[in-house]
């Protein structure tokens, strides 16, 4: 191993890991800011949630084209690119002066946040993979870190965005993860070498990326003003009917196209399905509730929390993902696969429930024990269900089905996140149409939104139990654990180096 191969490896590592770690951290922290952006644009809370909706609806049709753009145009590029989209996304949020440049900026972020997680693995895999031929776990240990930055970058963003919202404003958080980005860029183009598949066919399916968008567009759009439009109005309908017709044309496209963004063989695949399944209702359910918990802690009806007690108090269901991932292999490997998701989705449908009983005298320490039962549950179904998605295919497809998962998350905290927030504007304006108190109304949303969560999680329980059942869980080694940690966030195949090498193409 030549020194010029360990400076590489050493870069490729450090940008990589910075840069996971900071678009997690962005990502997380993006609803403590909410109030206080909304406070300095006049766009009400409600209108921002496509601040959170925007970014993984775009990030969902991004996430597997991106990787096949490094692919084929070289993965440096394409990263880099993906930092410039970033560090642009940025300027433009700390600029904006409304709410709908905030909002544009976080779509153009979800684009620039997808890119730099498929390509940024894909970069770190080959970046890394001379030093582990020539002896050692540098590759394994590289892809530990990585998942282990991206676990500790969602832990501190709510945190740290408190503390950024009360020292320097909002646009504070913008303007560091913009100079963190340009670092990340310049490292890159000094440290890591350009990579490319030259096997793989230049045919990209930018068709079916665009047709993801118009799938998610419409249905979320119908979602979110369903409470002002009526759930049955021409125009919700509207929105639903072109959603199924973008679908079909999808699923039409990627029967047609060389090489389809989703490959219809996998959806044959029961365990492979039934995971995904669980990633989504997963990783929707626990964004879905960060959001809600994130308003309704800084409300000054309810806990009147500031951006940093709220911050803080999101803290312990952060953490609790990241403590809980070391265990997780080993009970899946102990237990079975199927046996800890199914405790994961009993833990998080028990945590809801409790939820669903918020009432307006309750105090955060009422809140504490549910929420961290949701996290720890969450931490449960992902991690095993993740490895189950890449384990339960062939070789050759771990690849697709790890960018199966990865789009499912997005897919999922779109989809959660904006039903949430309909849900709870929706009860809290009706309840006080009605008469109720303010805090009365805030709190009935709140718990109506938690009970929604619940029958979802039971549902995902009862599929998990019924699909899952082959796989037996991963071998309970330090990669496995940082896999768990960075479940909630992106899969990481731990099967085989050669699998870690093709994930995110």
């Amino acid at each position: 191993m030549t020194a010029r191969t360990v400076s590489s490896a050493a870069g490729v590592l450090a940008a990589t890991c910075l840069s996971t770690l900071v678009v997690n951290a962005n990502t997380s922290a993006v609803s403590i800011l909410l109030p206080a952006i909304s406070a300095d644009t006049g766009t009400s809370v409600h209108d921002l949630q496509w601040a959170v909706t925007g970014y993984s609806l775009v990030g969902a049709a991004v996430i597997i084209t991106s990787g096949s753009l490094g692919d084929v145009f070289g993965r440096k590029r394409v990263f880099q690119l993906g930092l410039l989209l970033f560090v642009v996304s940025c300027v433009m949020i700390a600029l904006a002066g409304s709410g709908a440049m905030v909002i544009a900026g976080r779509a153009i972020q979800g684009a620039a946040g997808a890119t730099i997680l498929a390509c940024g693995l894909s970069l770190l895999s080959v970046g890394t993979d001379d030093a582990s031929r020539a002896g050692g776990d540098d590759q394994l240990r590289s892809i530990s870190l990585w998942g282990a930055a991206a676990a500790v970058g969602a832990a501190a963003g709510p945190l740290l965005g408190g503390v950024l919202v009360e020292l320097t404003g909002w646009q504070g958080l913008f303007w560091i993860d913009a100079g963190v980005a340009l670092v990340c860029m310049v490292l890159t183009y000094v440290t890591v070498a350009e990579s490319r598949d030259p096997d793989r066919p230049r045919s990209i399916d930018y068709l079916g990326a665009v047709l993801v968008a118009l799938t998610l567009t419409p249905l979320i759009l119908g979602v979110s003003m369903s409470g002002d439009w009526g759930w049955f109005s021409a125009a919700t309908l509207g929105c639903f009917a072109v959603a199924v017709v973008a679908g079909w044309l999808f699923l039409v496209v990627e029967r047609r196209v060389k090489v389809p963004l989703l490959d219809l063989a996998l959806l044959r695949n029961r365990v492979l399905v039934g995971s995904t399944i669980a990633i989504l209702v997963g990783a929707g359910t626990i964004n879905g509730l960060m959001y809600l918990l994130s308003l309704y802690f800084q409300s000054p009806v309810a806990l009147g929390f500031s951006p940093l007690q709220a911050g803080l108090a999101t803290l312990p269901a952060t953490v609790g993902l990241v403590v809980v991932a070391p265990l997780v292999p080993r009970l899946a490997k102990g237990f079975g696969a199927r046996q800890t998701i199914g405790l994961g989705f009993l833990l998080t449908t028990a945590g809801f429930v409790a939820i669903g009983f918020t009432d307006a005298s309750w105090r955060y320490a009422t809140f504490l024990i549910p929420l961290v039962a949701v996290a720890i549950g969450m931490g449960l179904s992902n991690g095993p269900a993740s490895s189950a998605a890449t384990a339960s295919v062939p070789q050759e497809q771990v690849g697709g089905a790890s960018g199966v998962s990865n789009m499912a998350r997005y897919v999922g905290a779109a989809l959660a996140t904006a039903l949430a927030a309909t849900i709870y504007g929706g009860v809290d304006a009706n309840q006080r149409l009605a008469g109720a108190a303010e805090a009365d109304a805030l709190a009935a949303g709140l718990a109506a939104a938690s009970w929604m969560f619940a029958i979802i999680s039971s549902l995902a329980l009862a599929l998990s139990v019924l699909t899952i059942r082959r796989h037996r869980g991963t071998r309970a080694t330090l990669q496995d654990s940082a896999a768990a940690a960075a479940a909630h966030l992106h899969t990481l195949p731990t099967n085989t180096l050669e699998a870690v090498s093709k994930e995110a193409r």
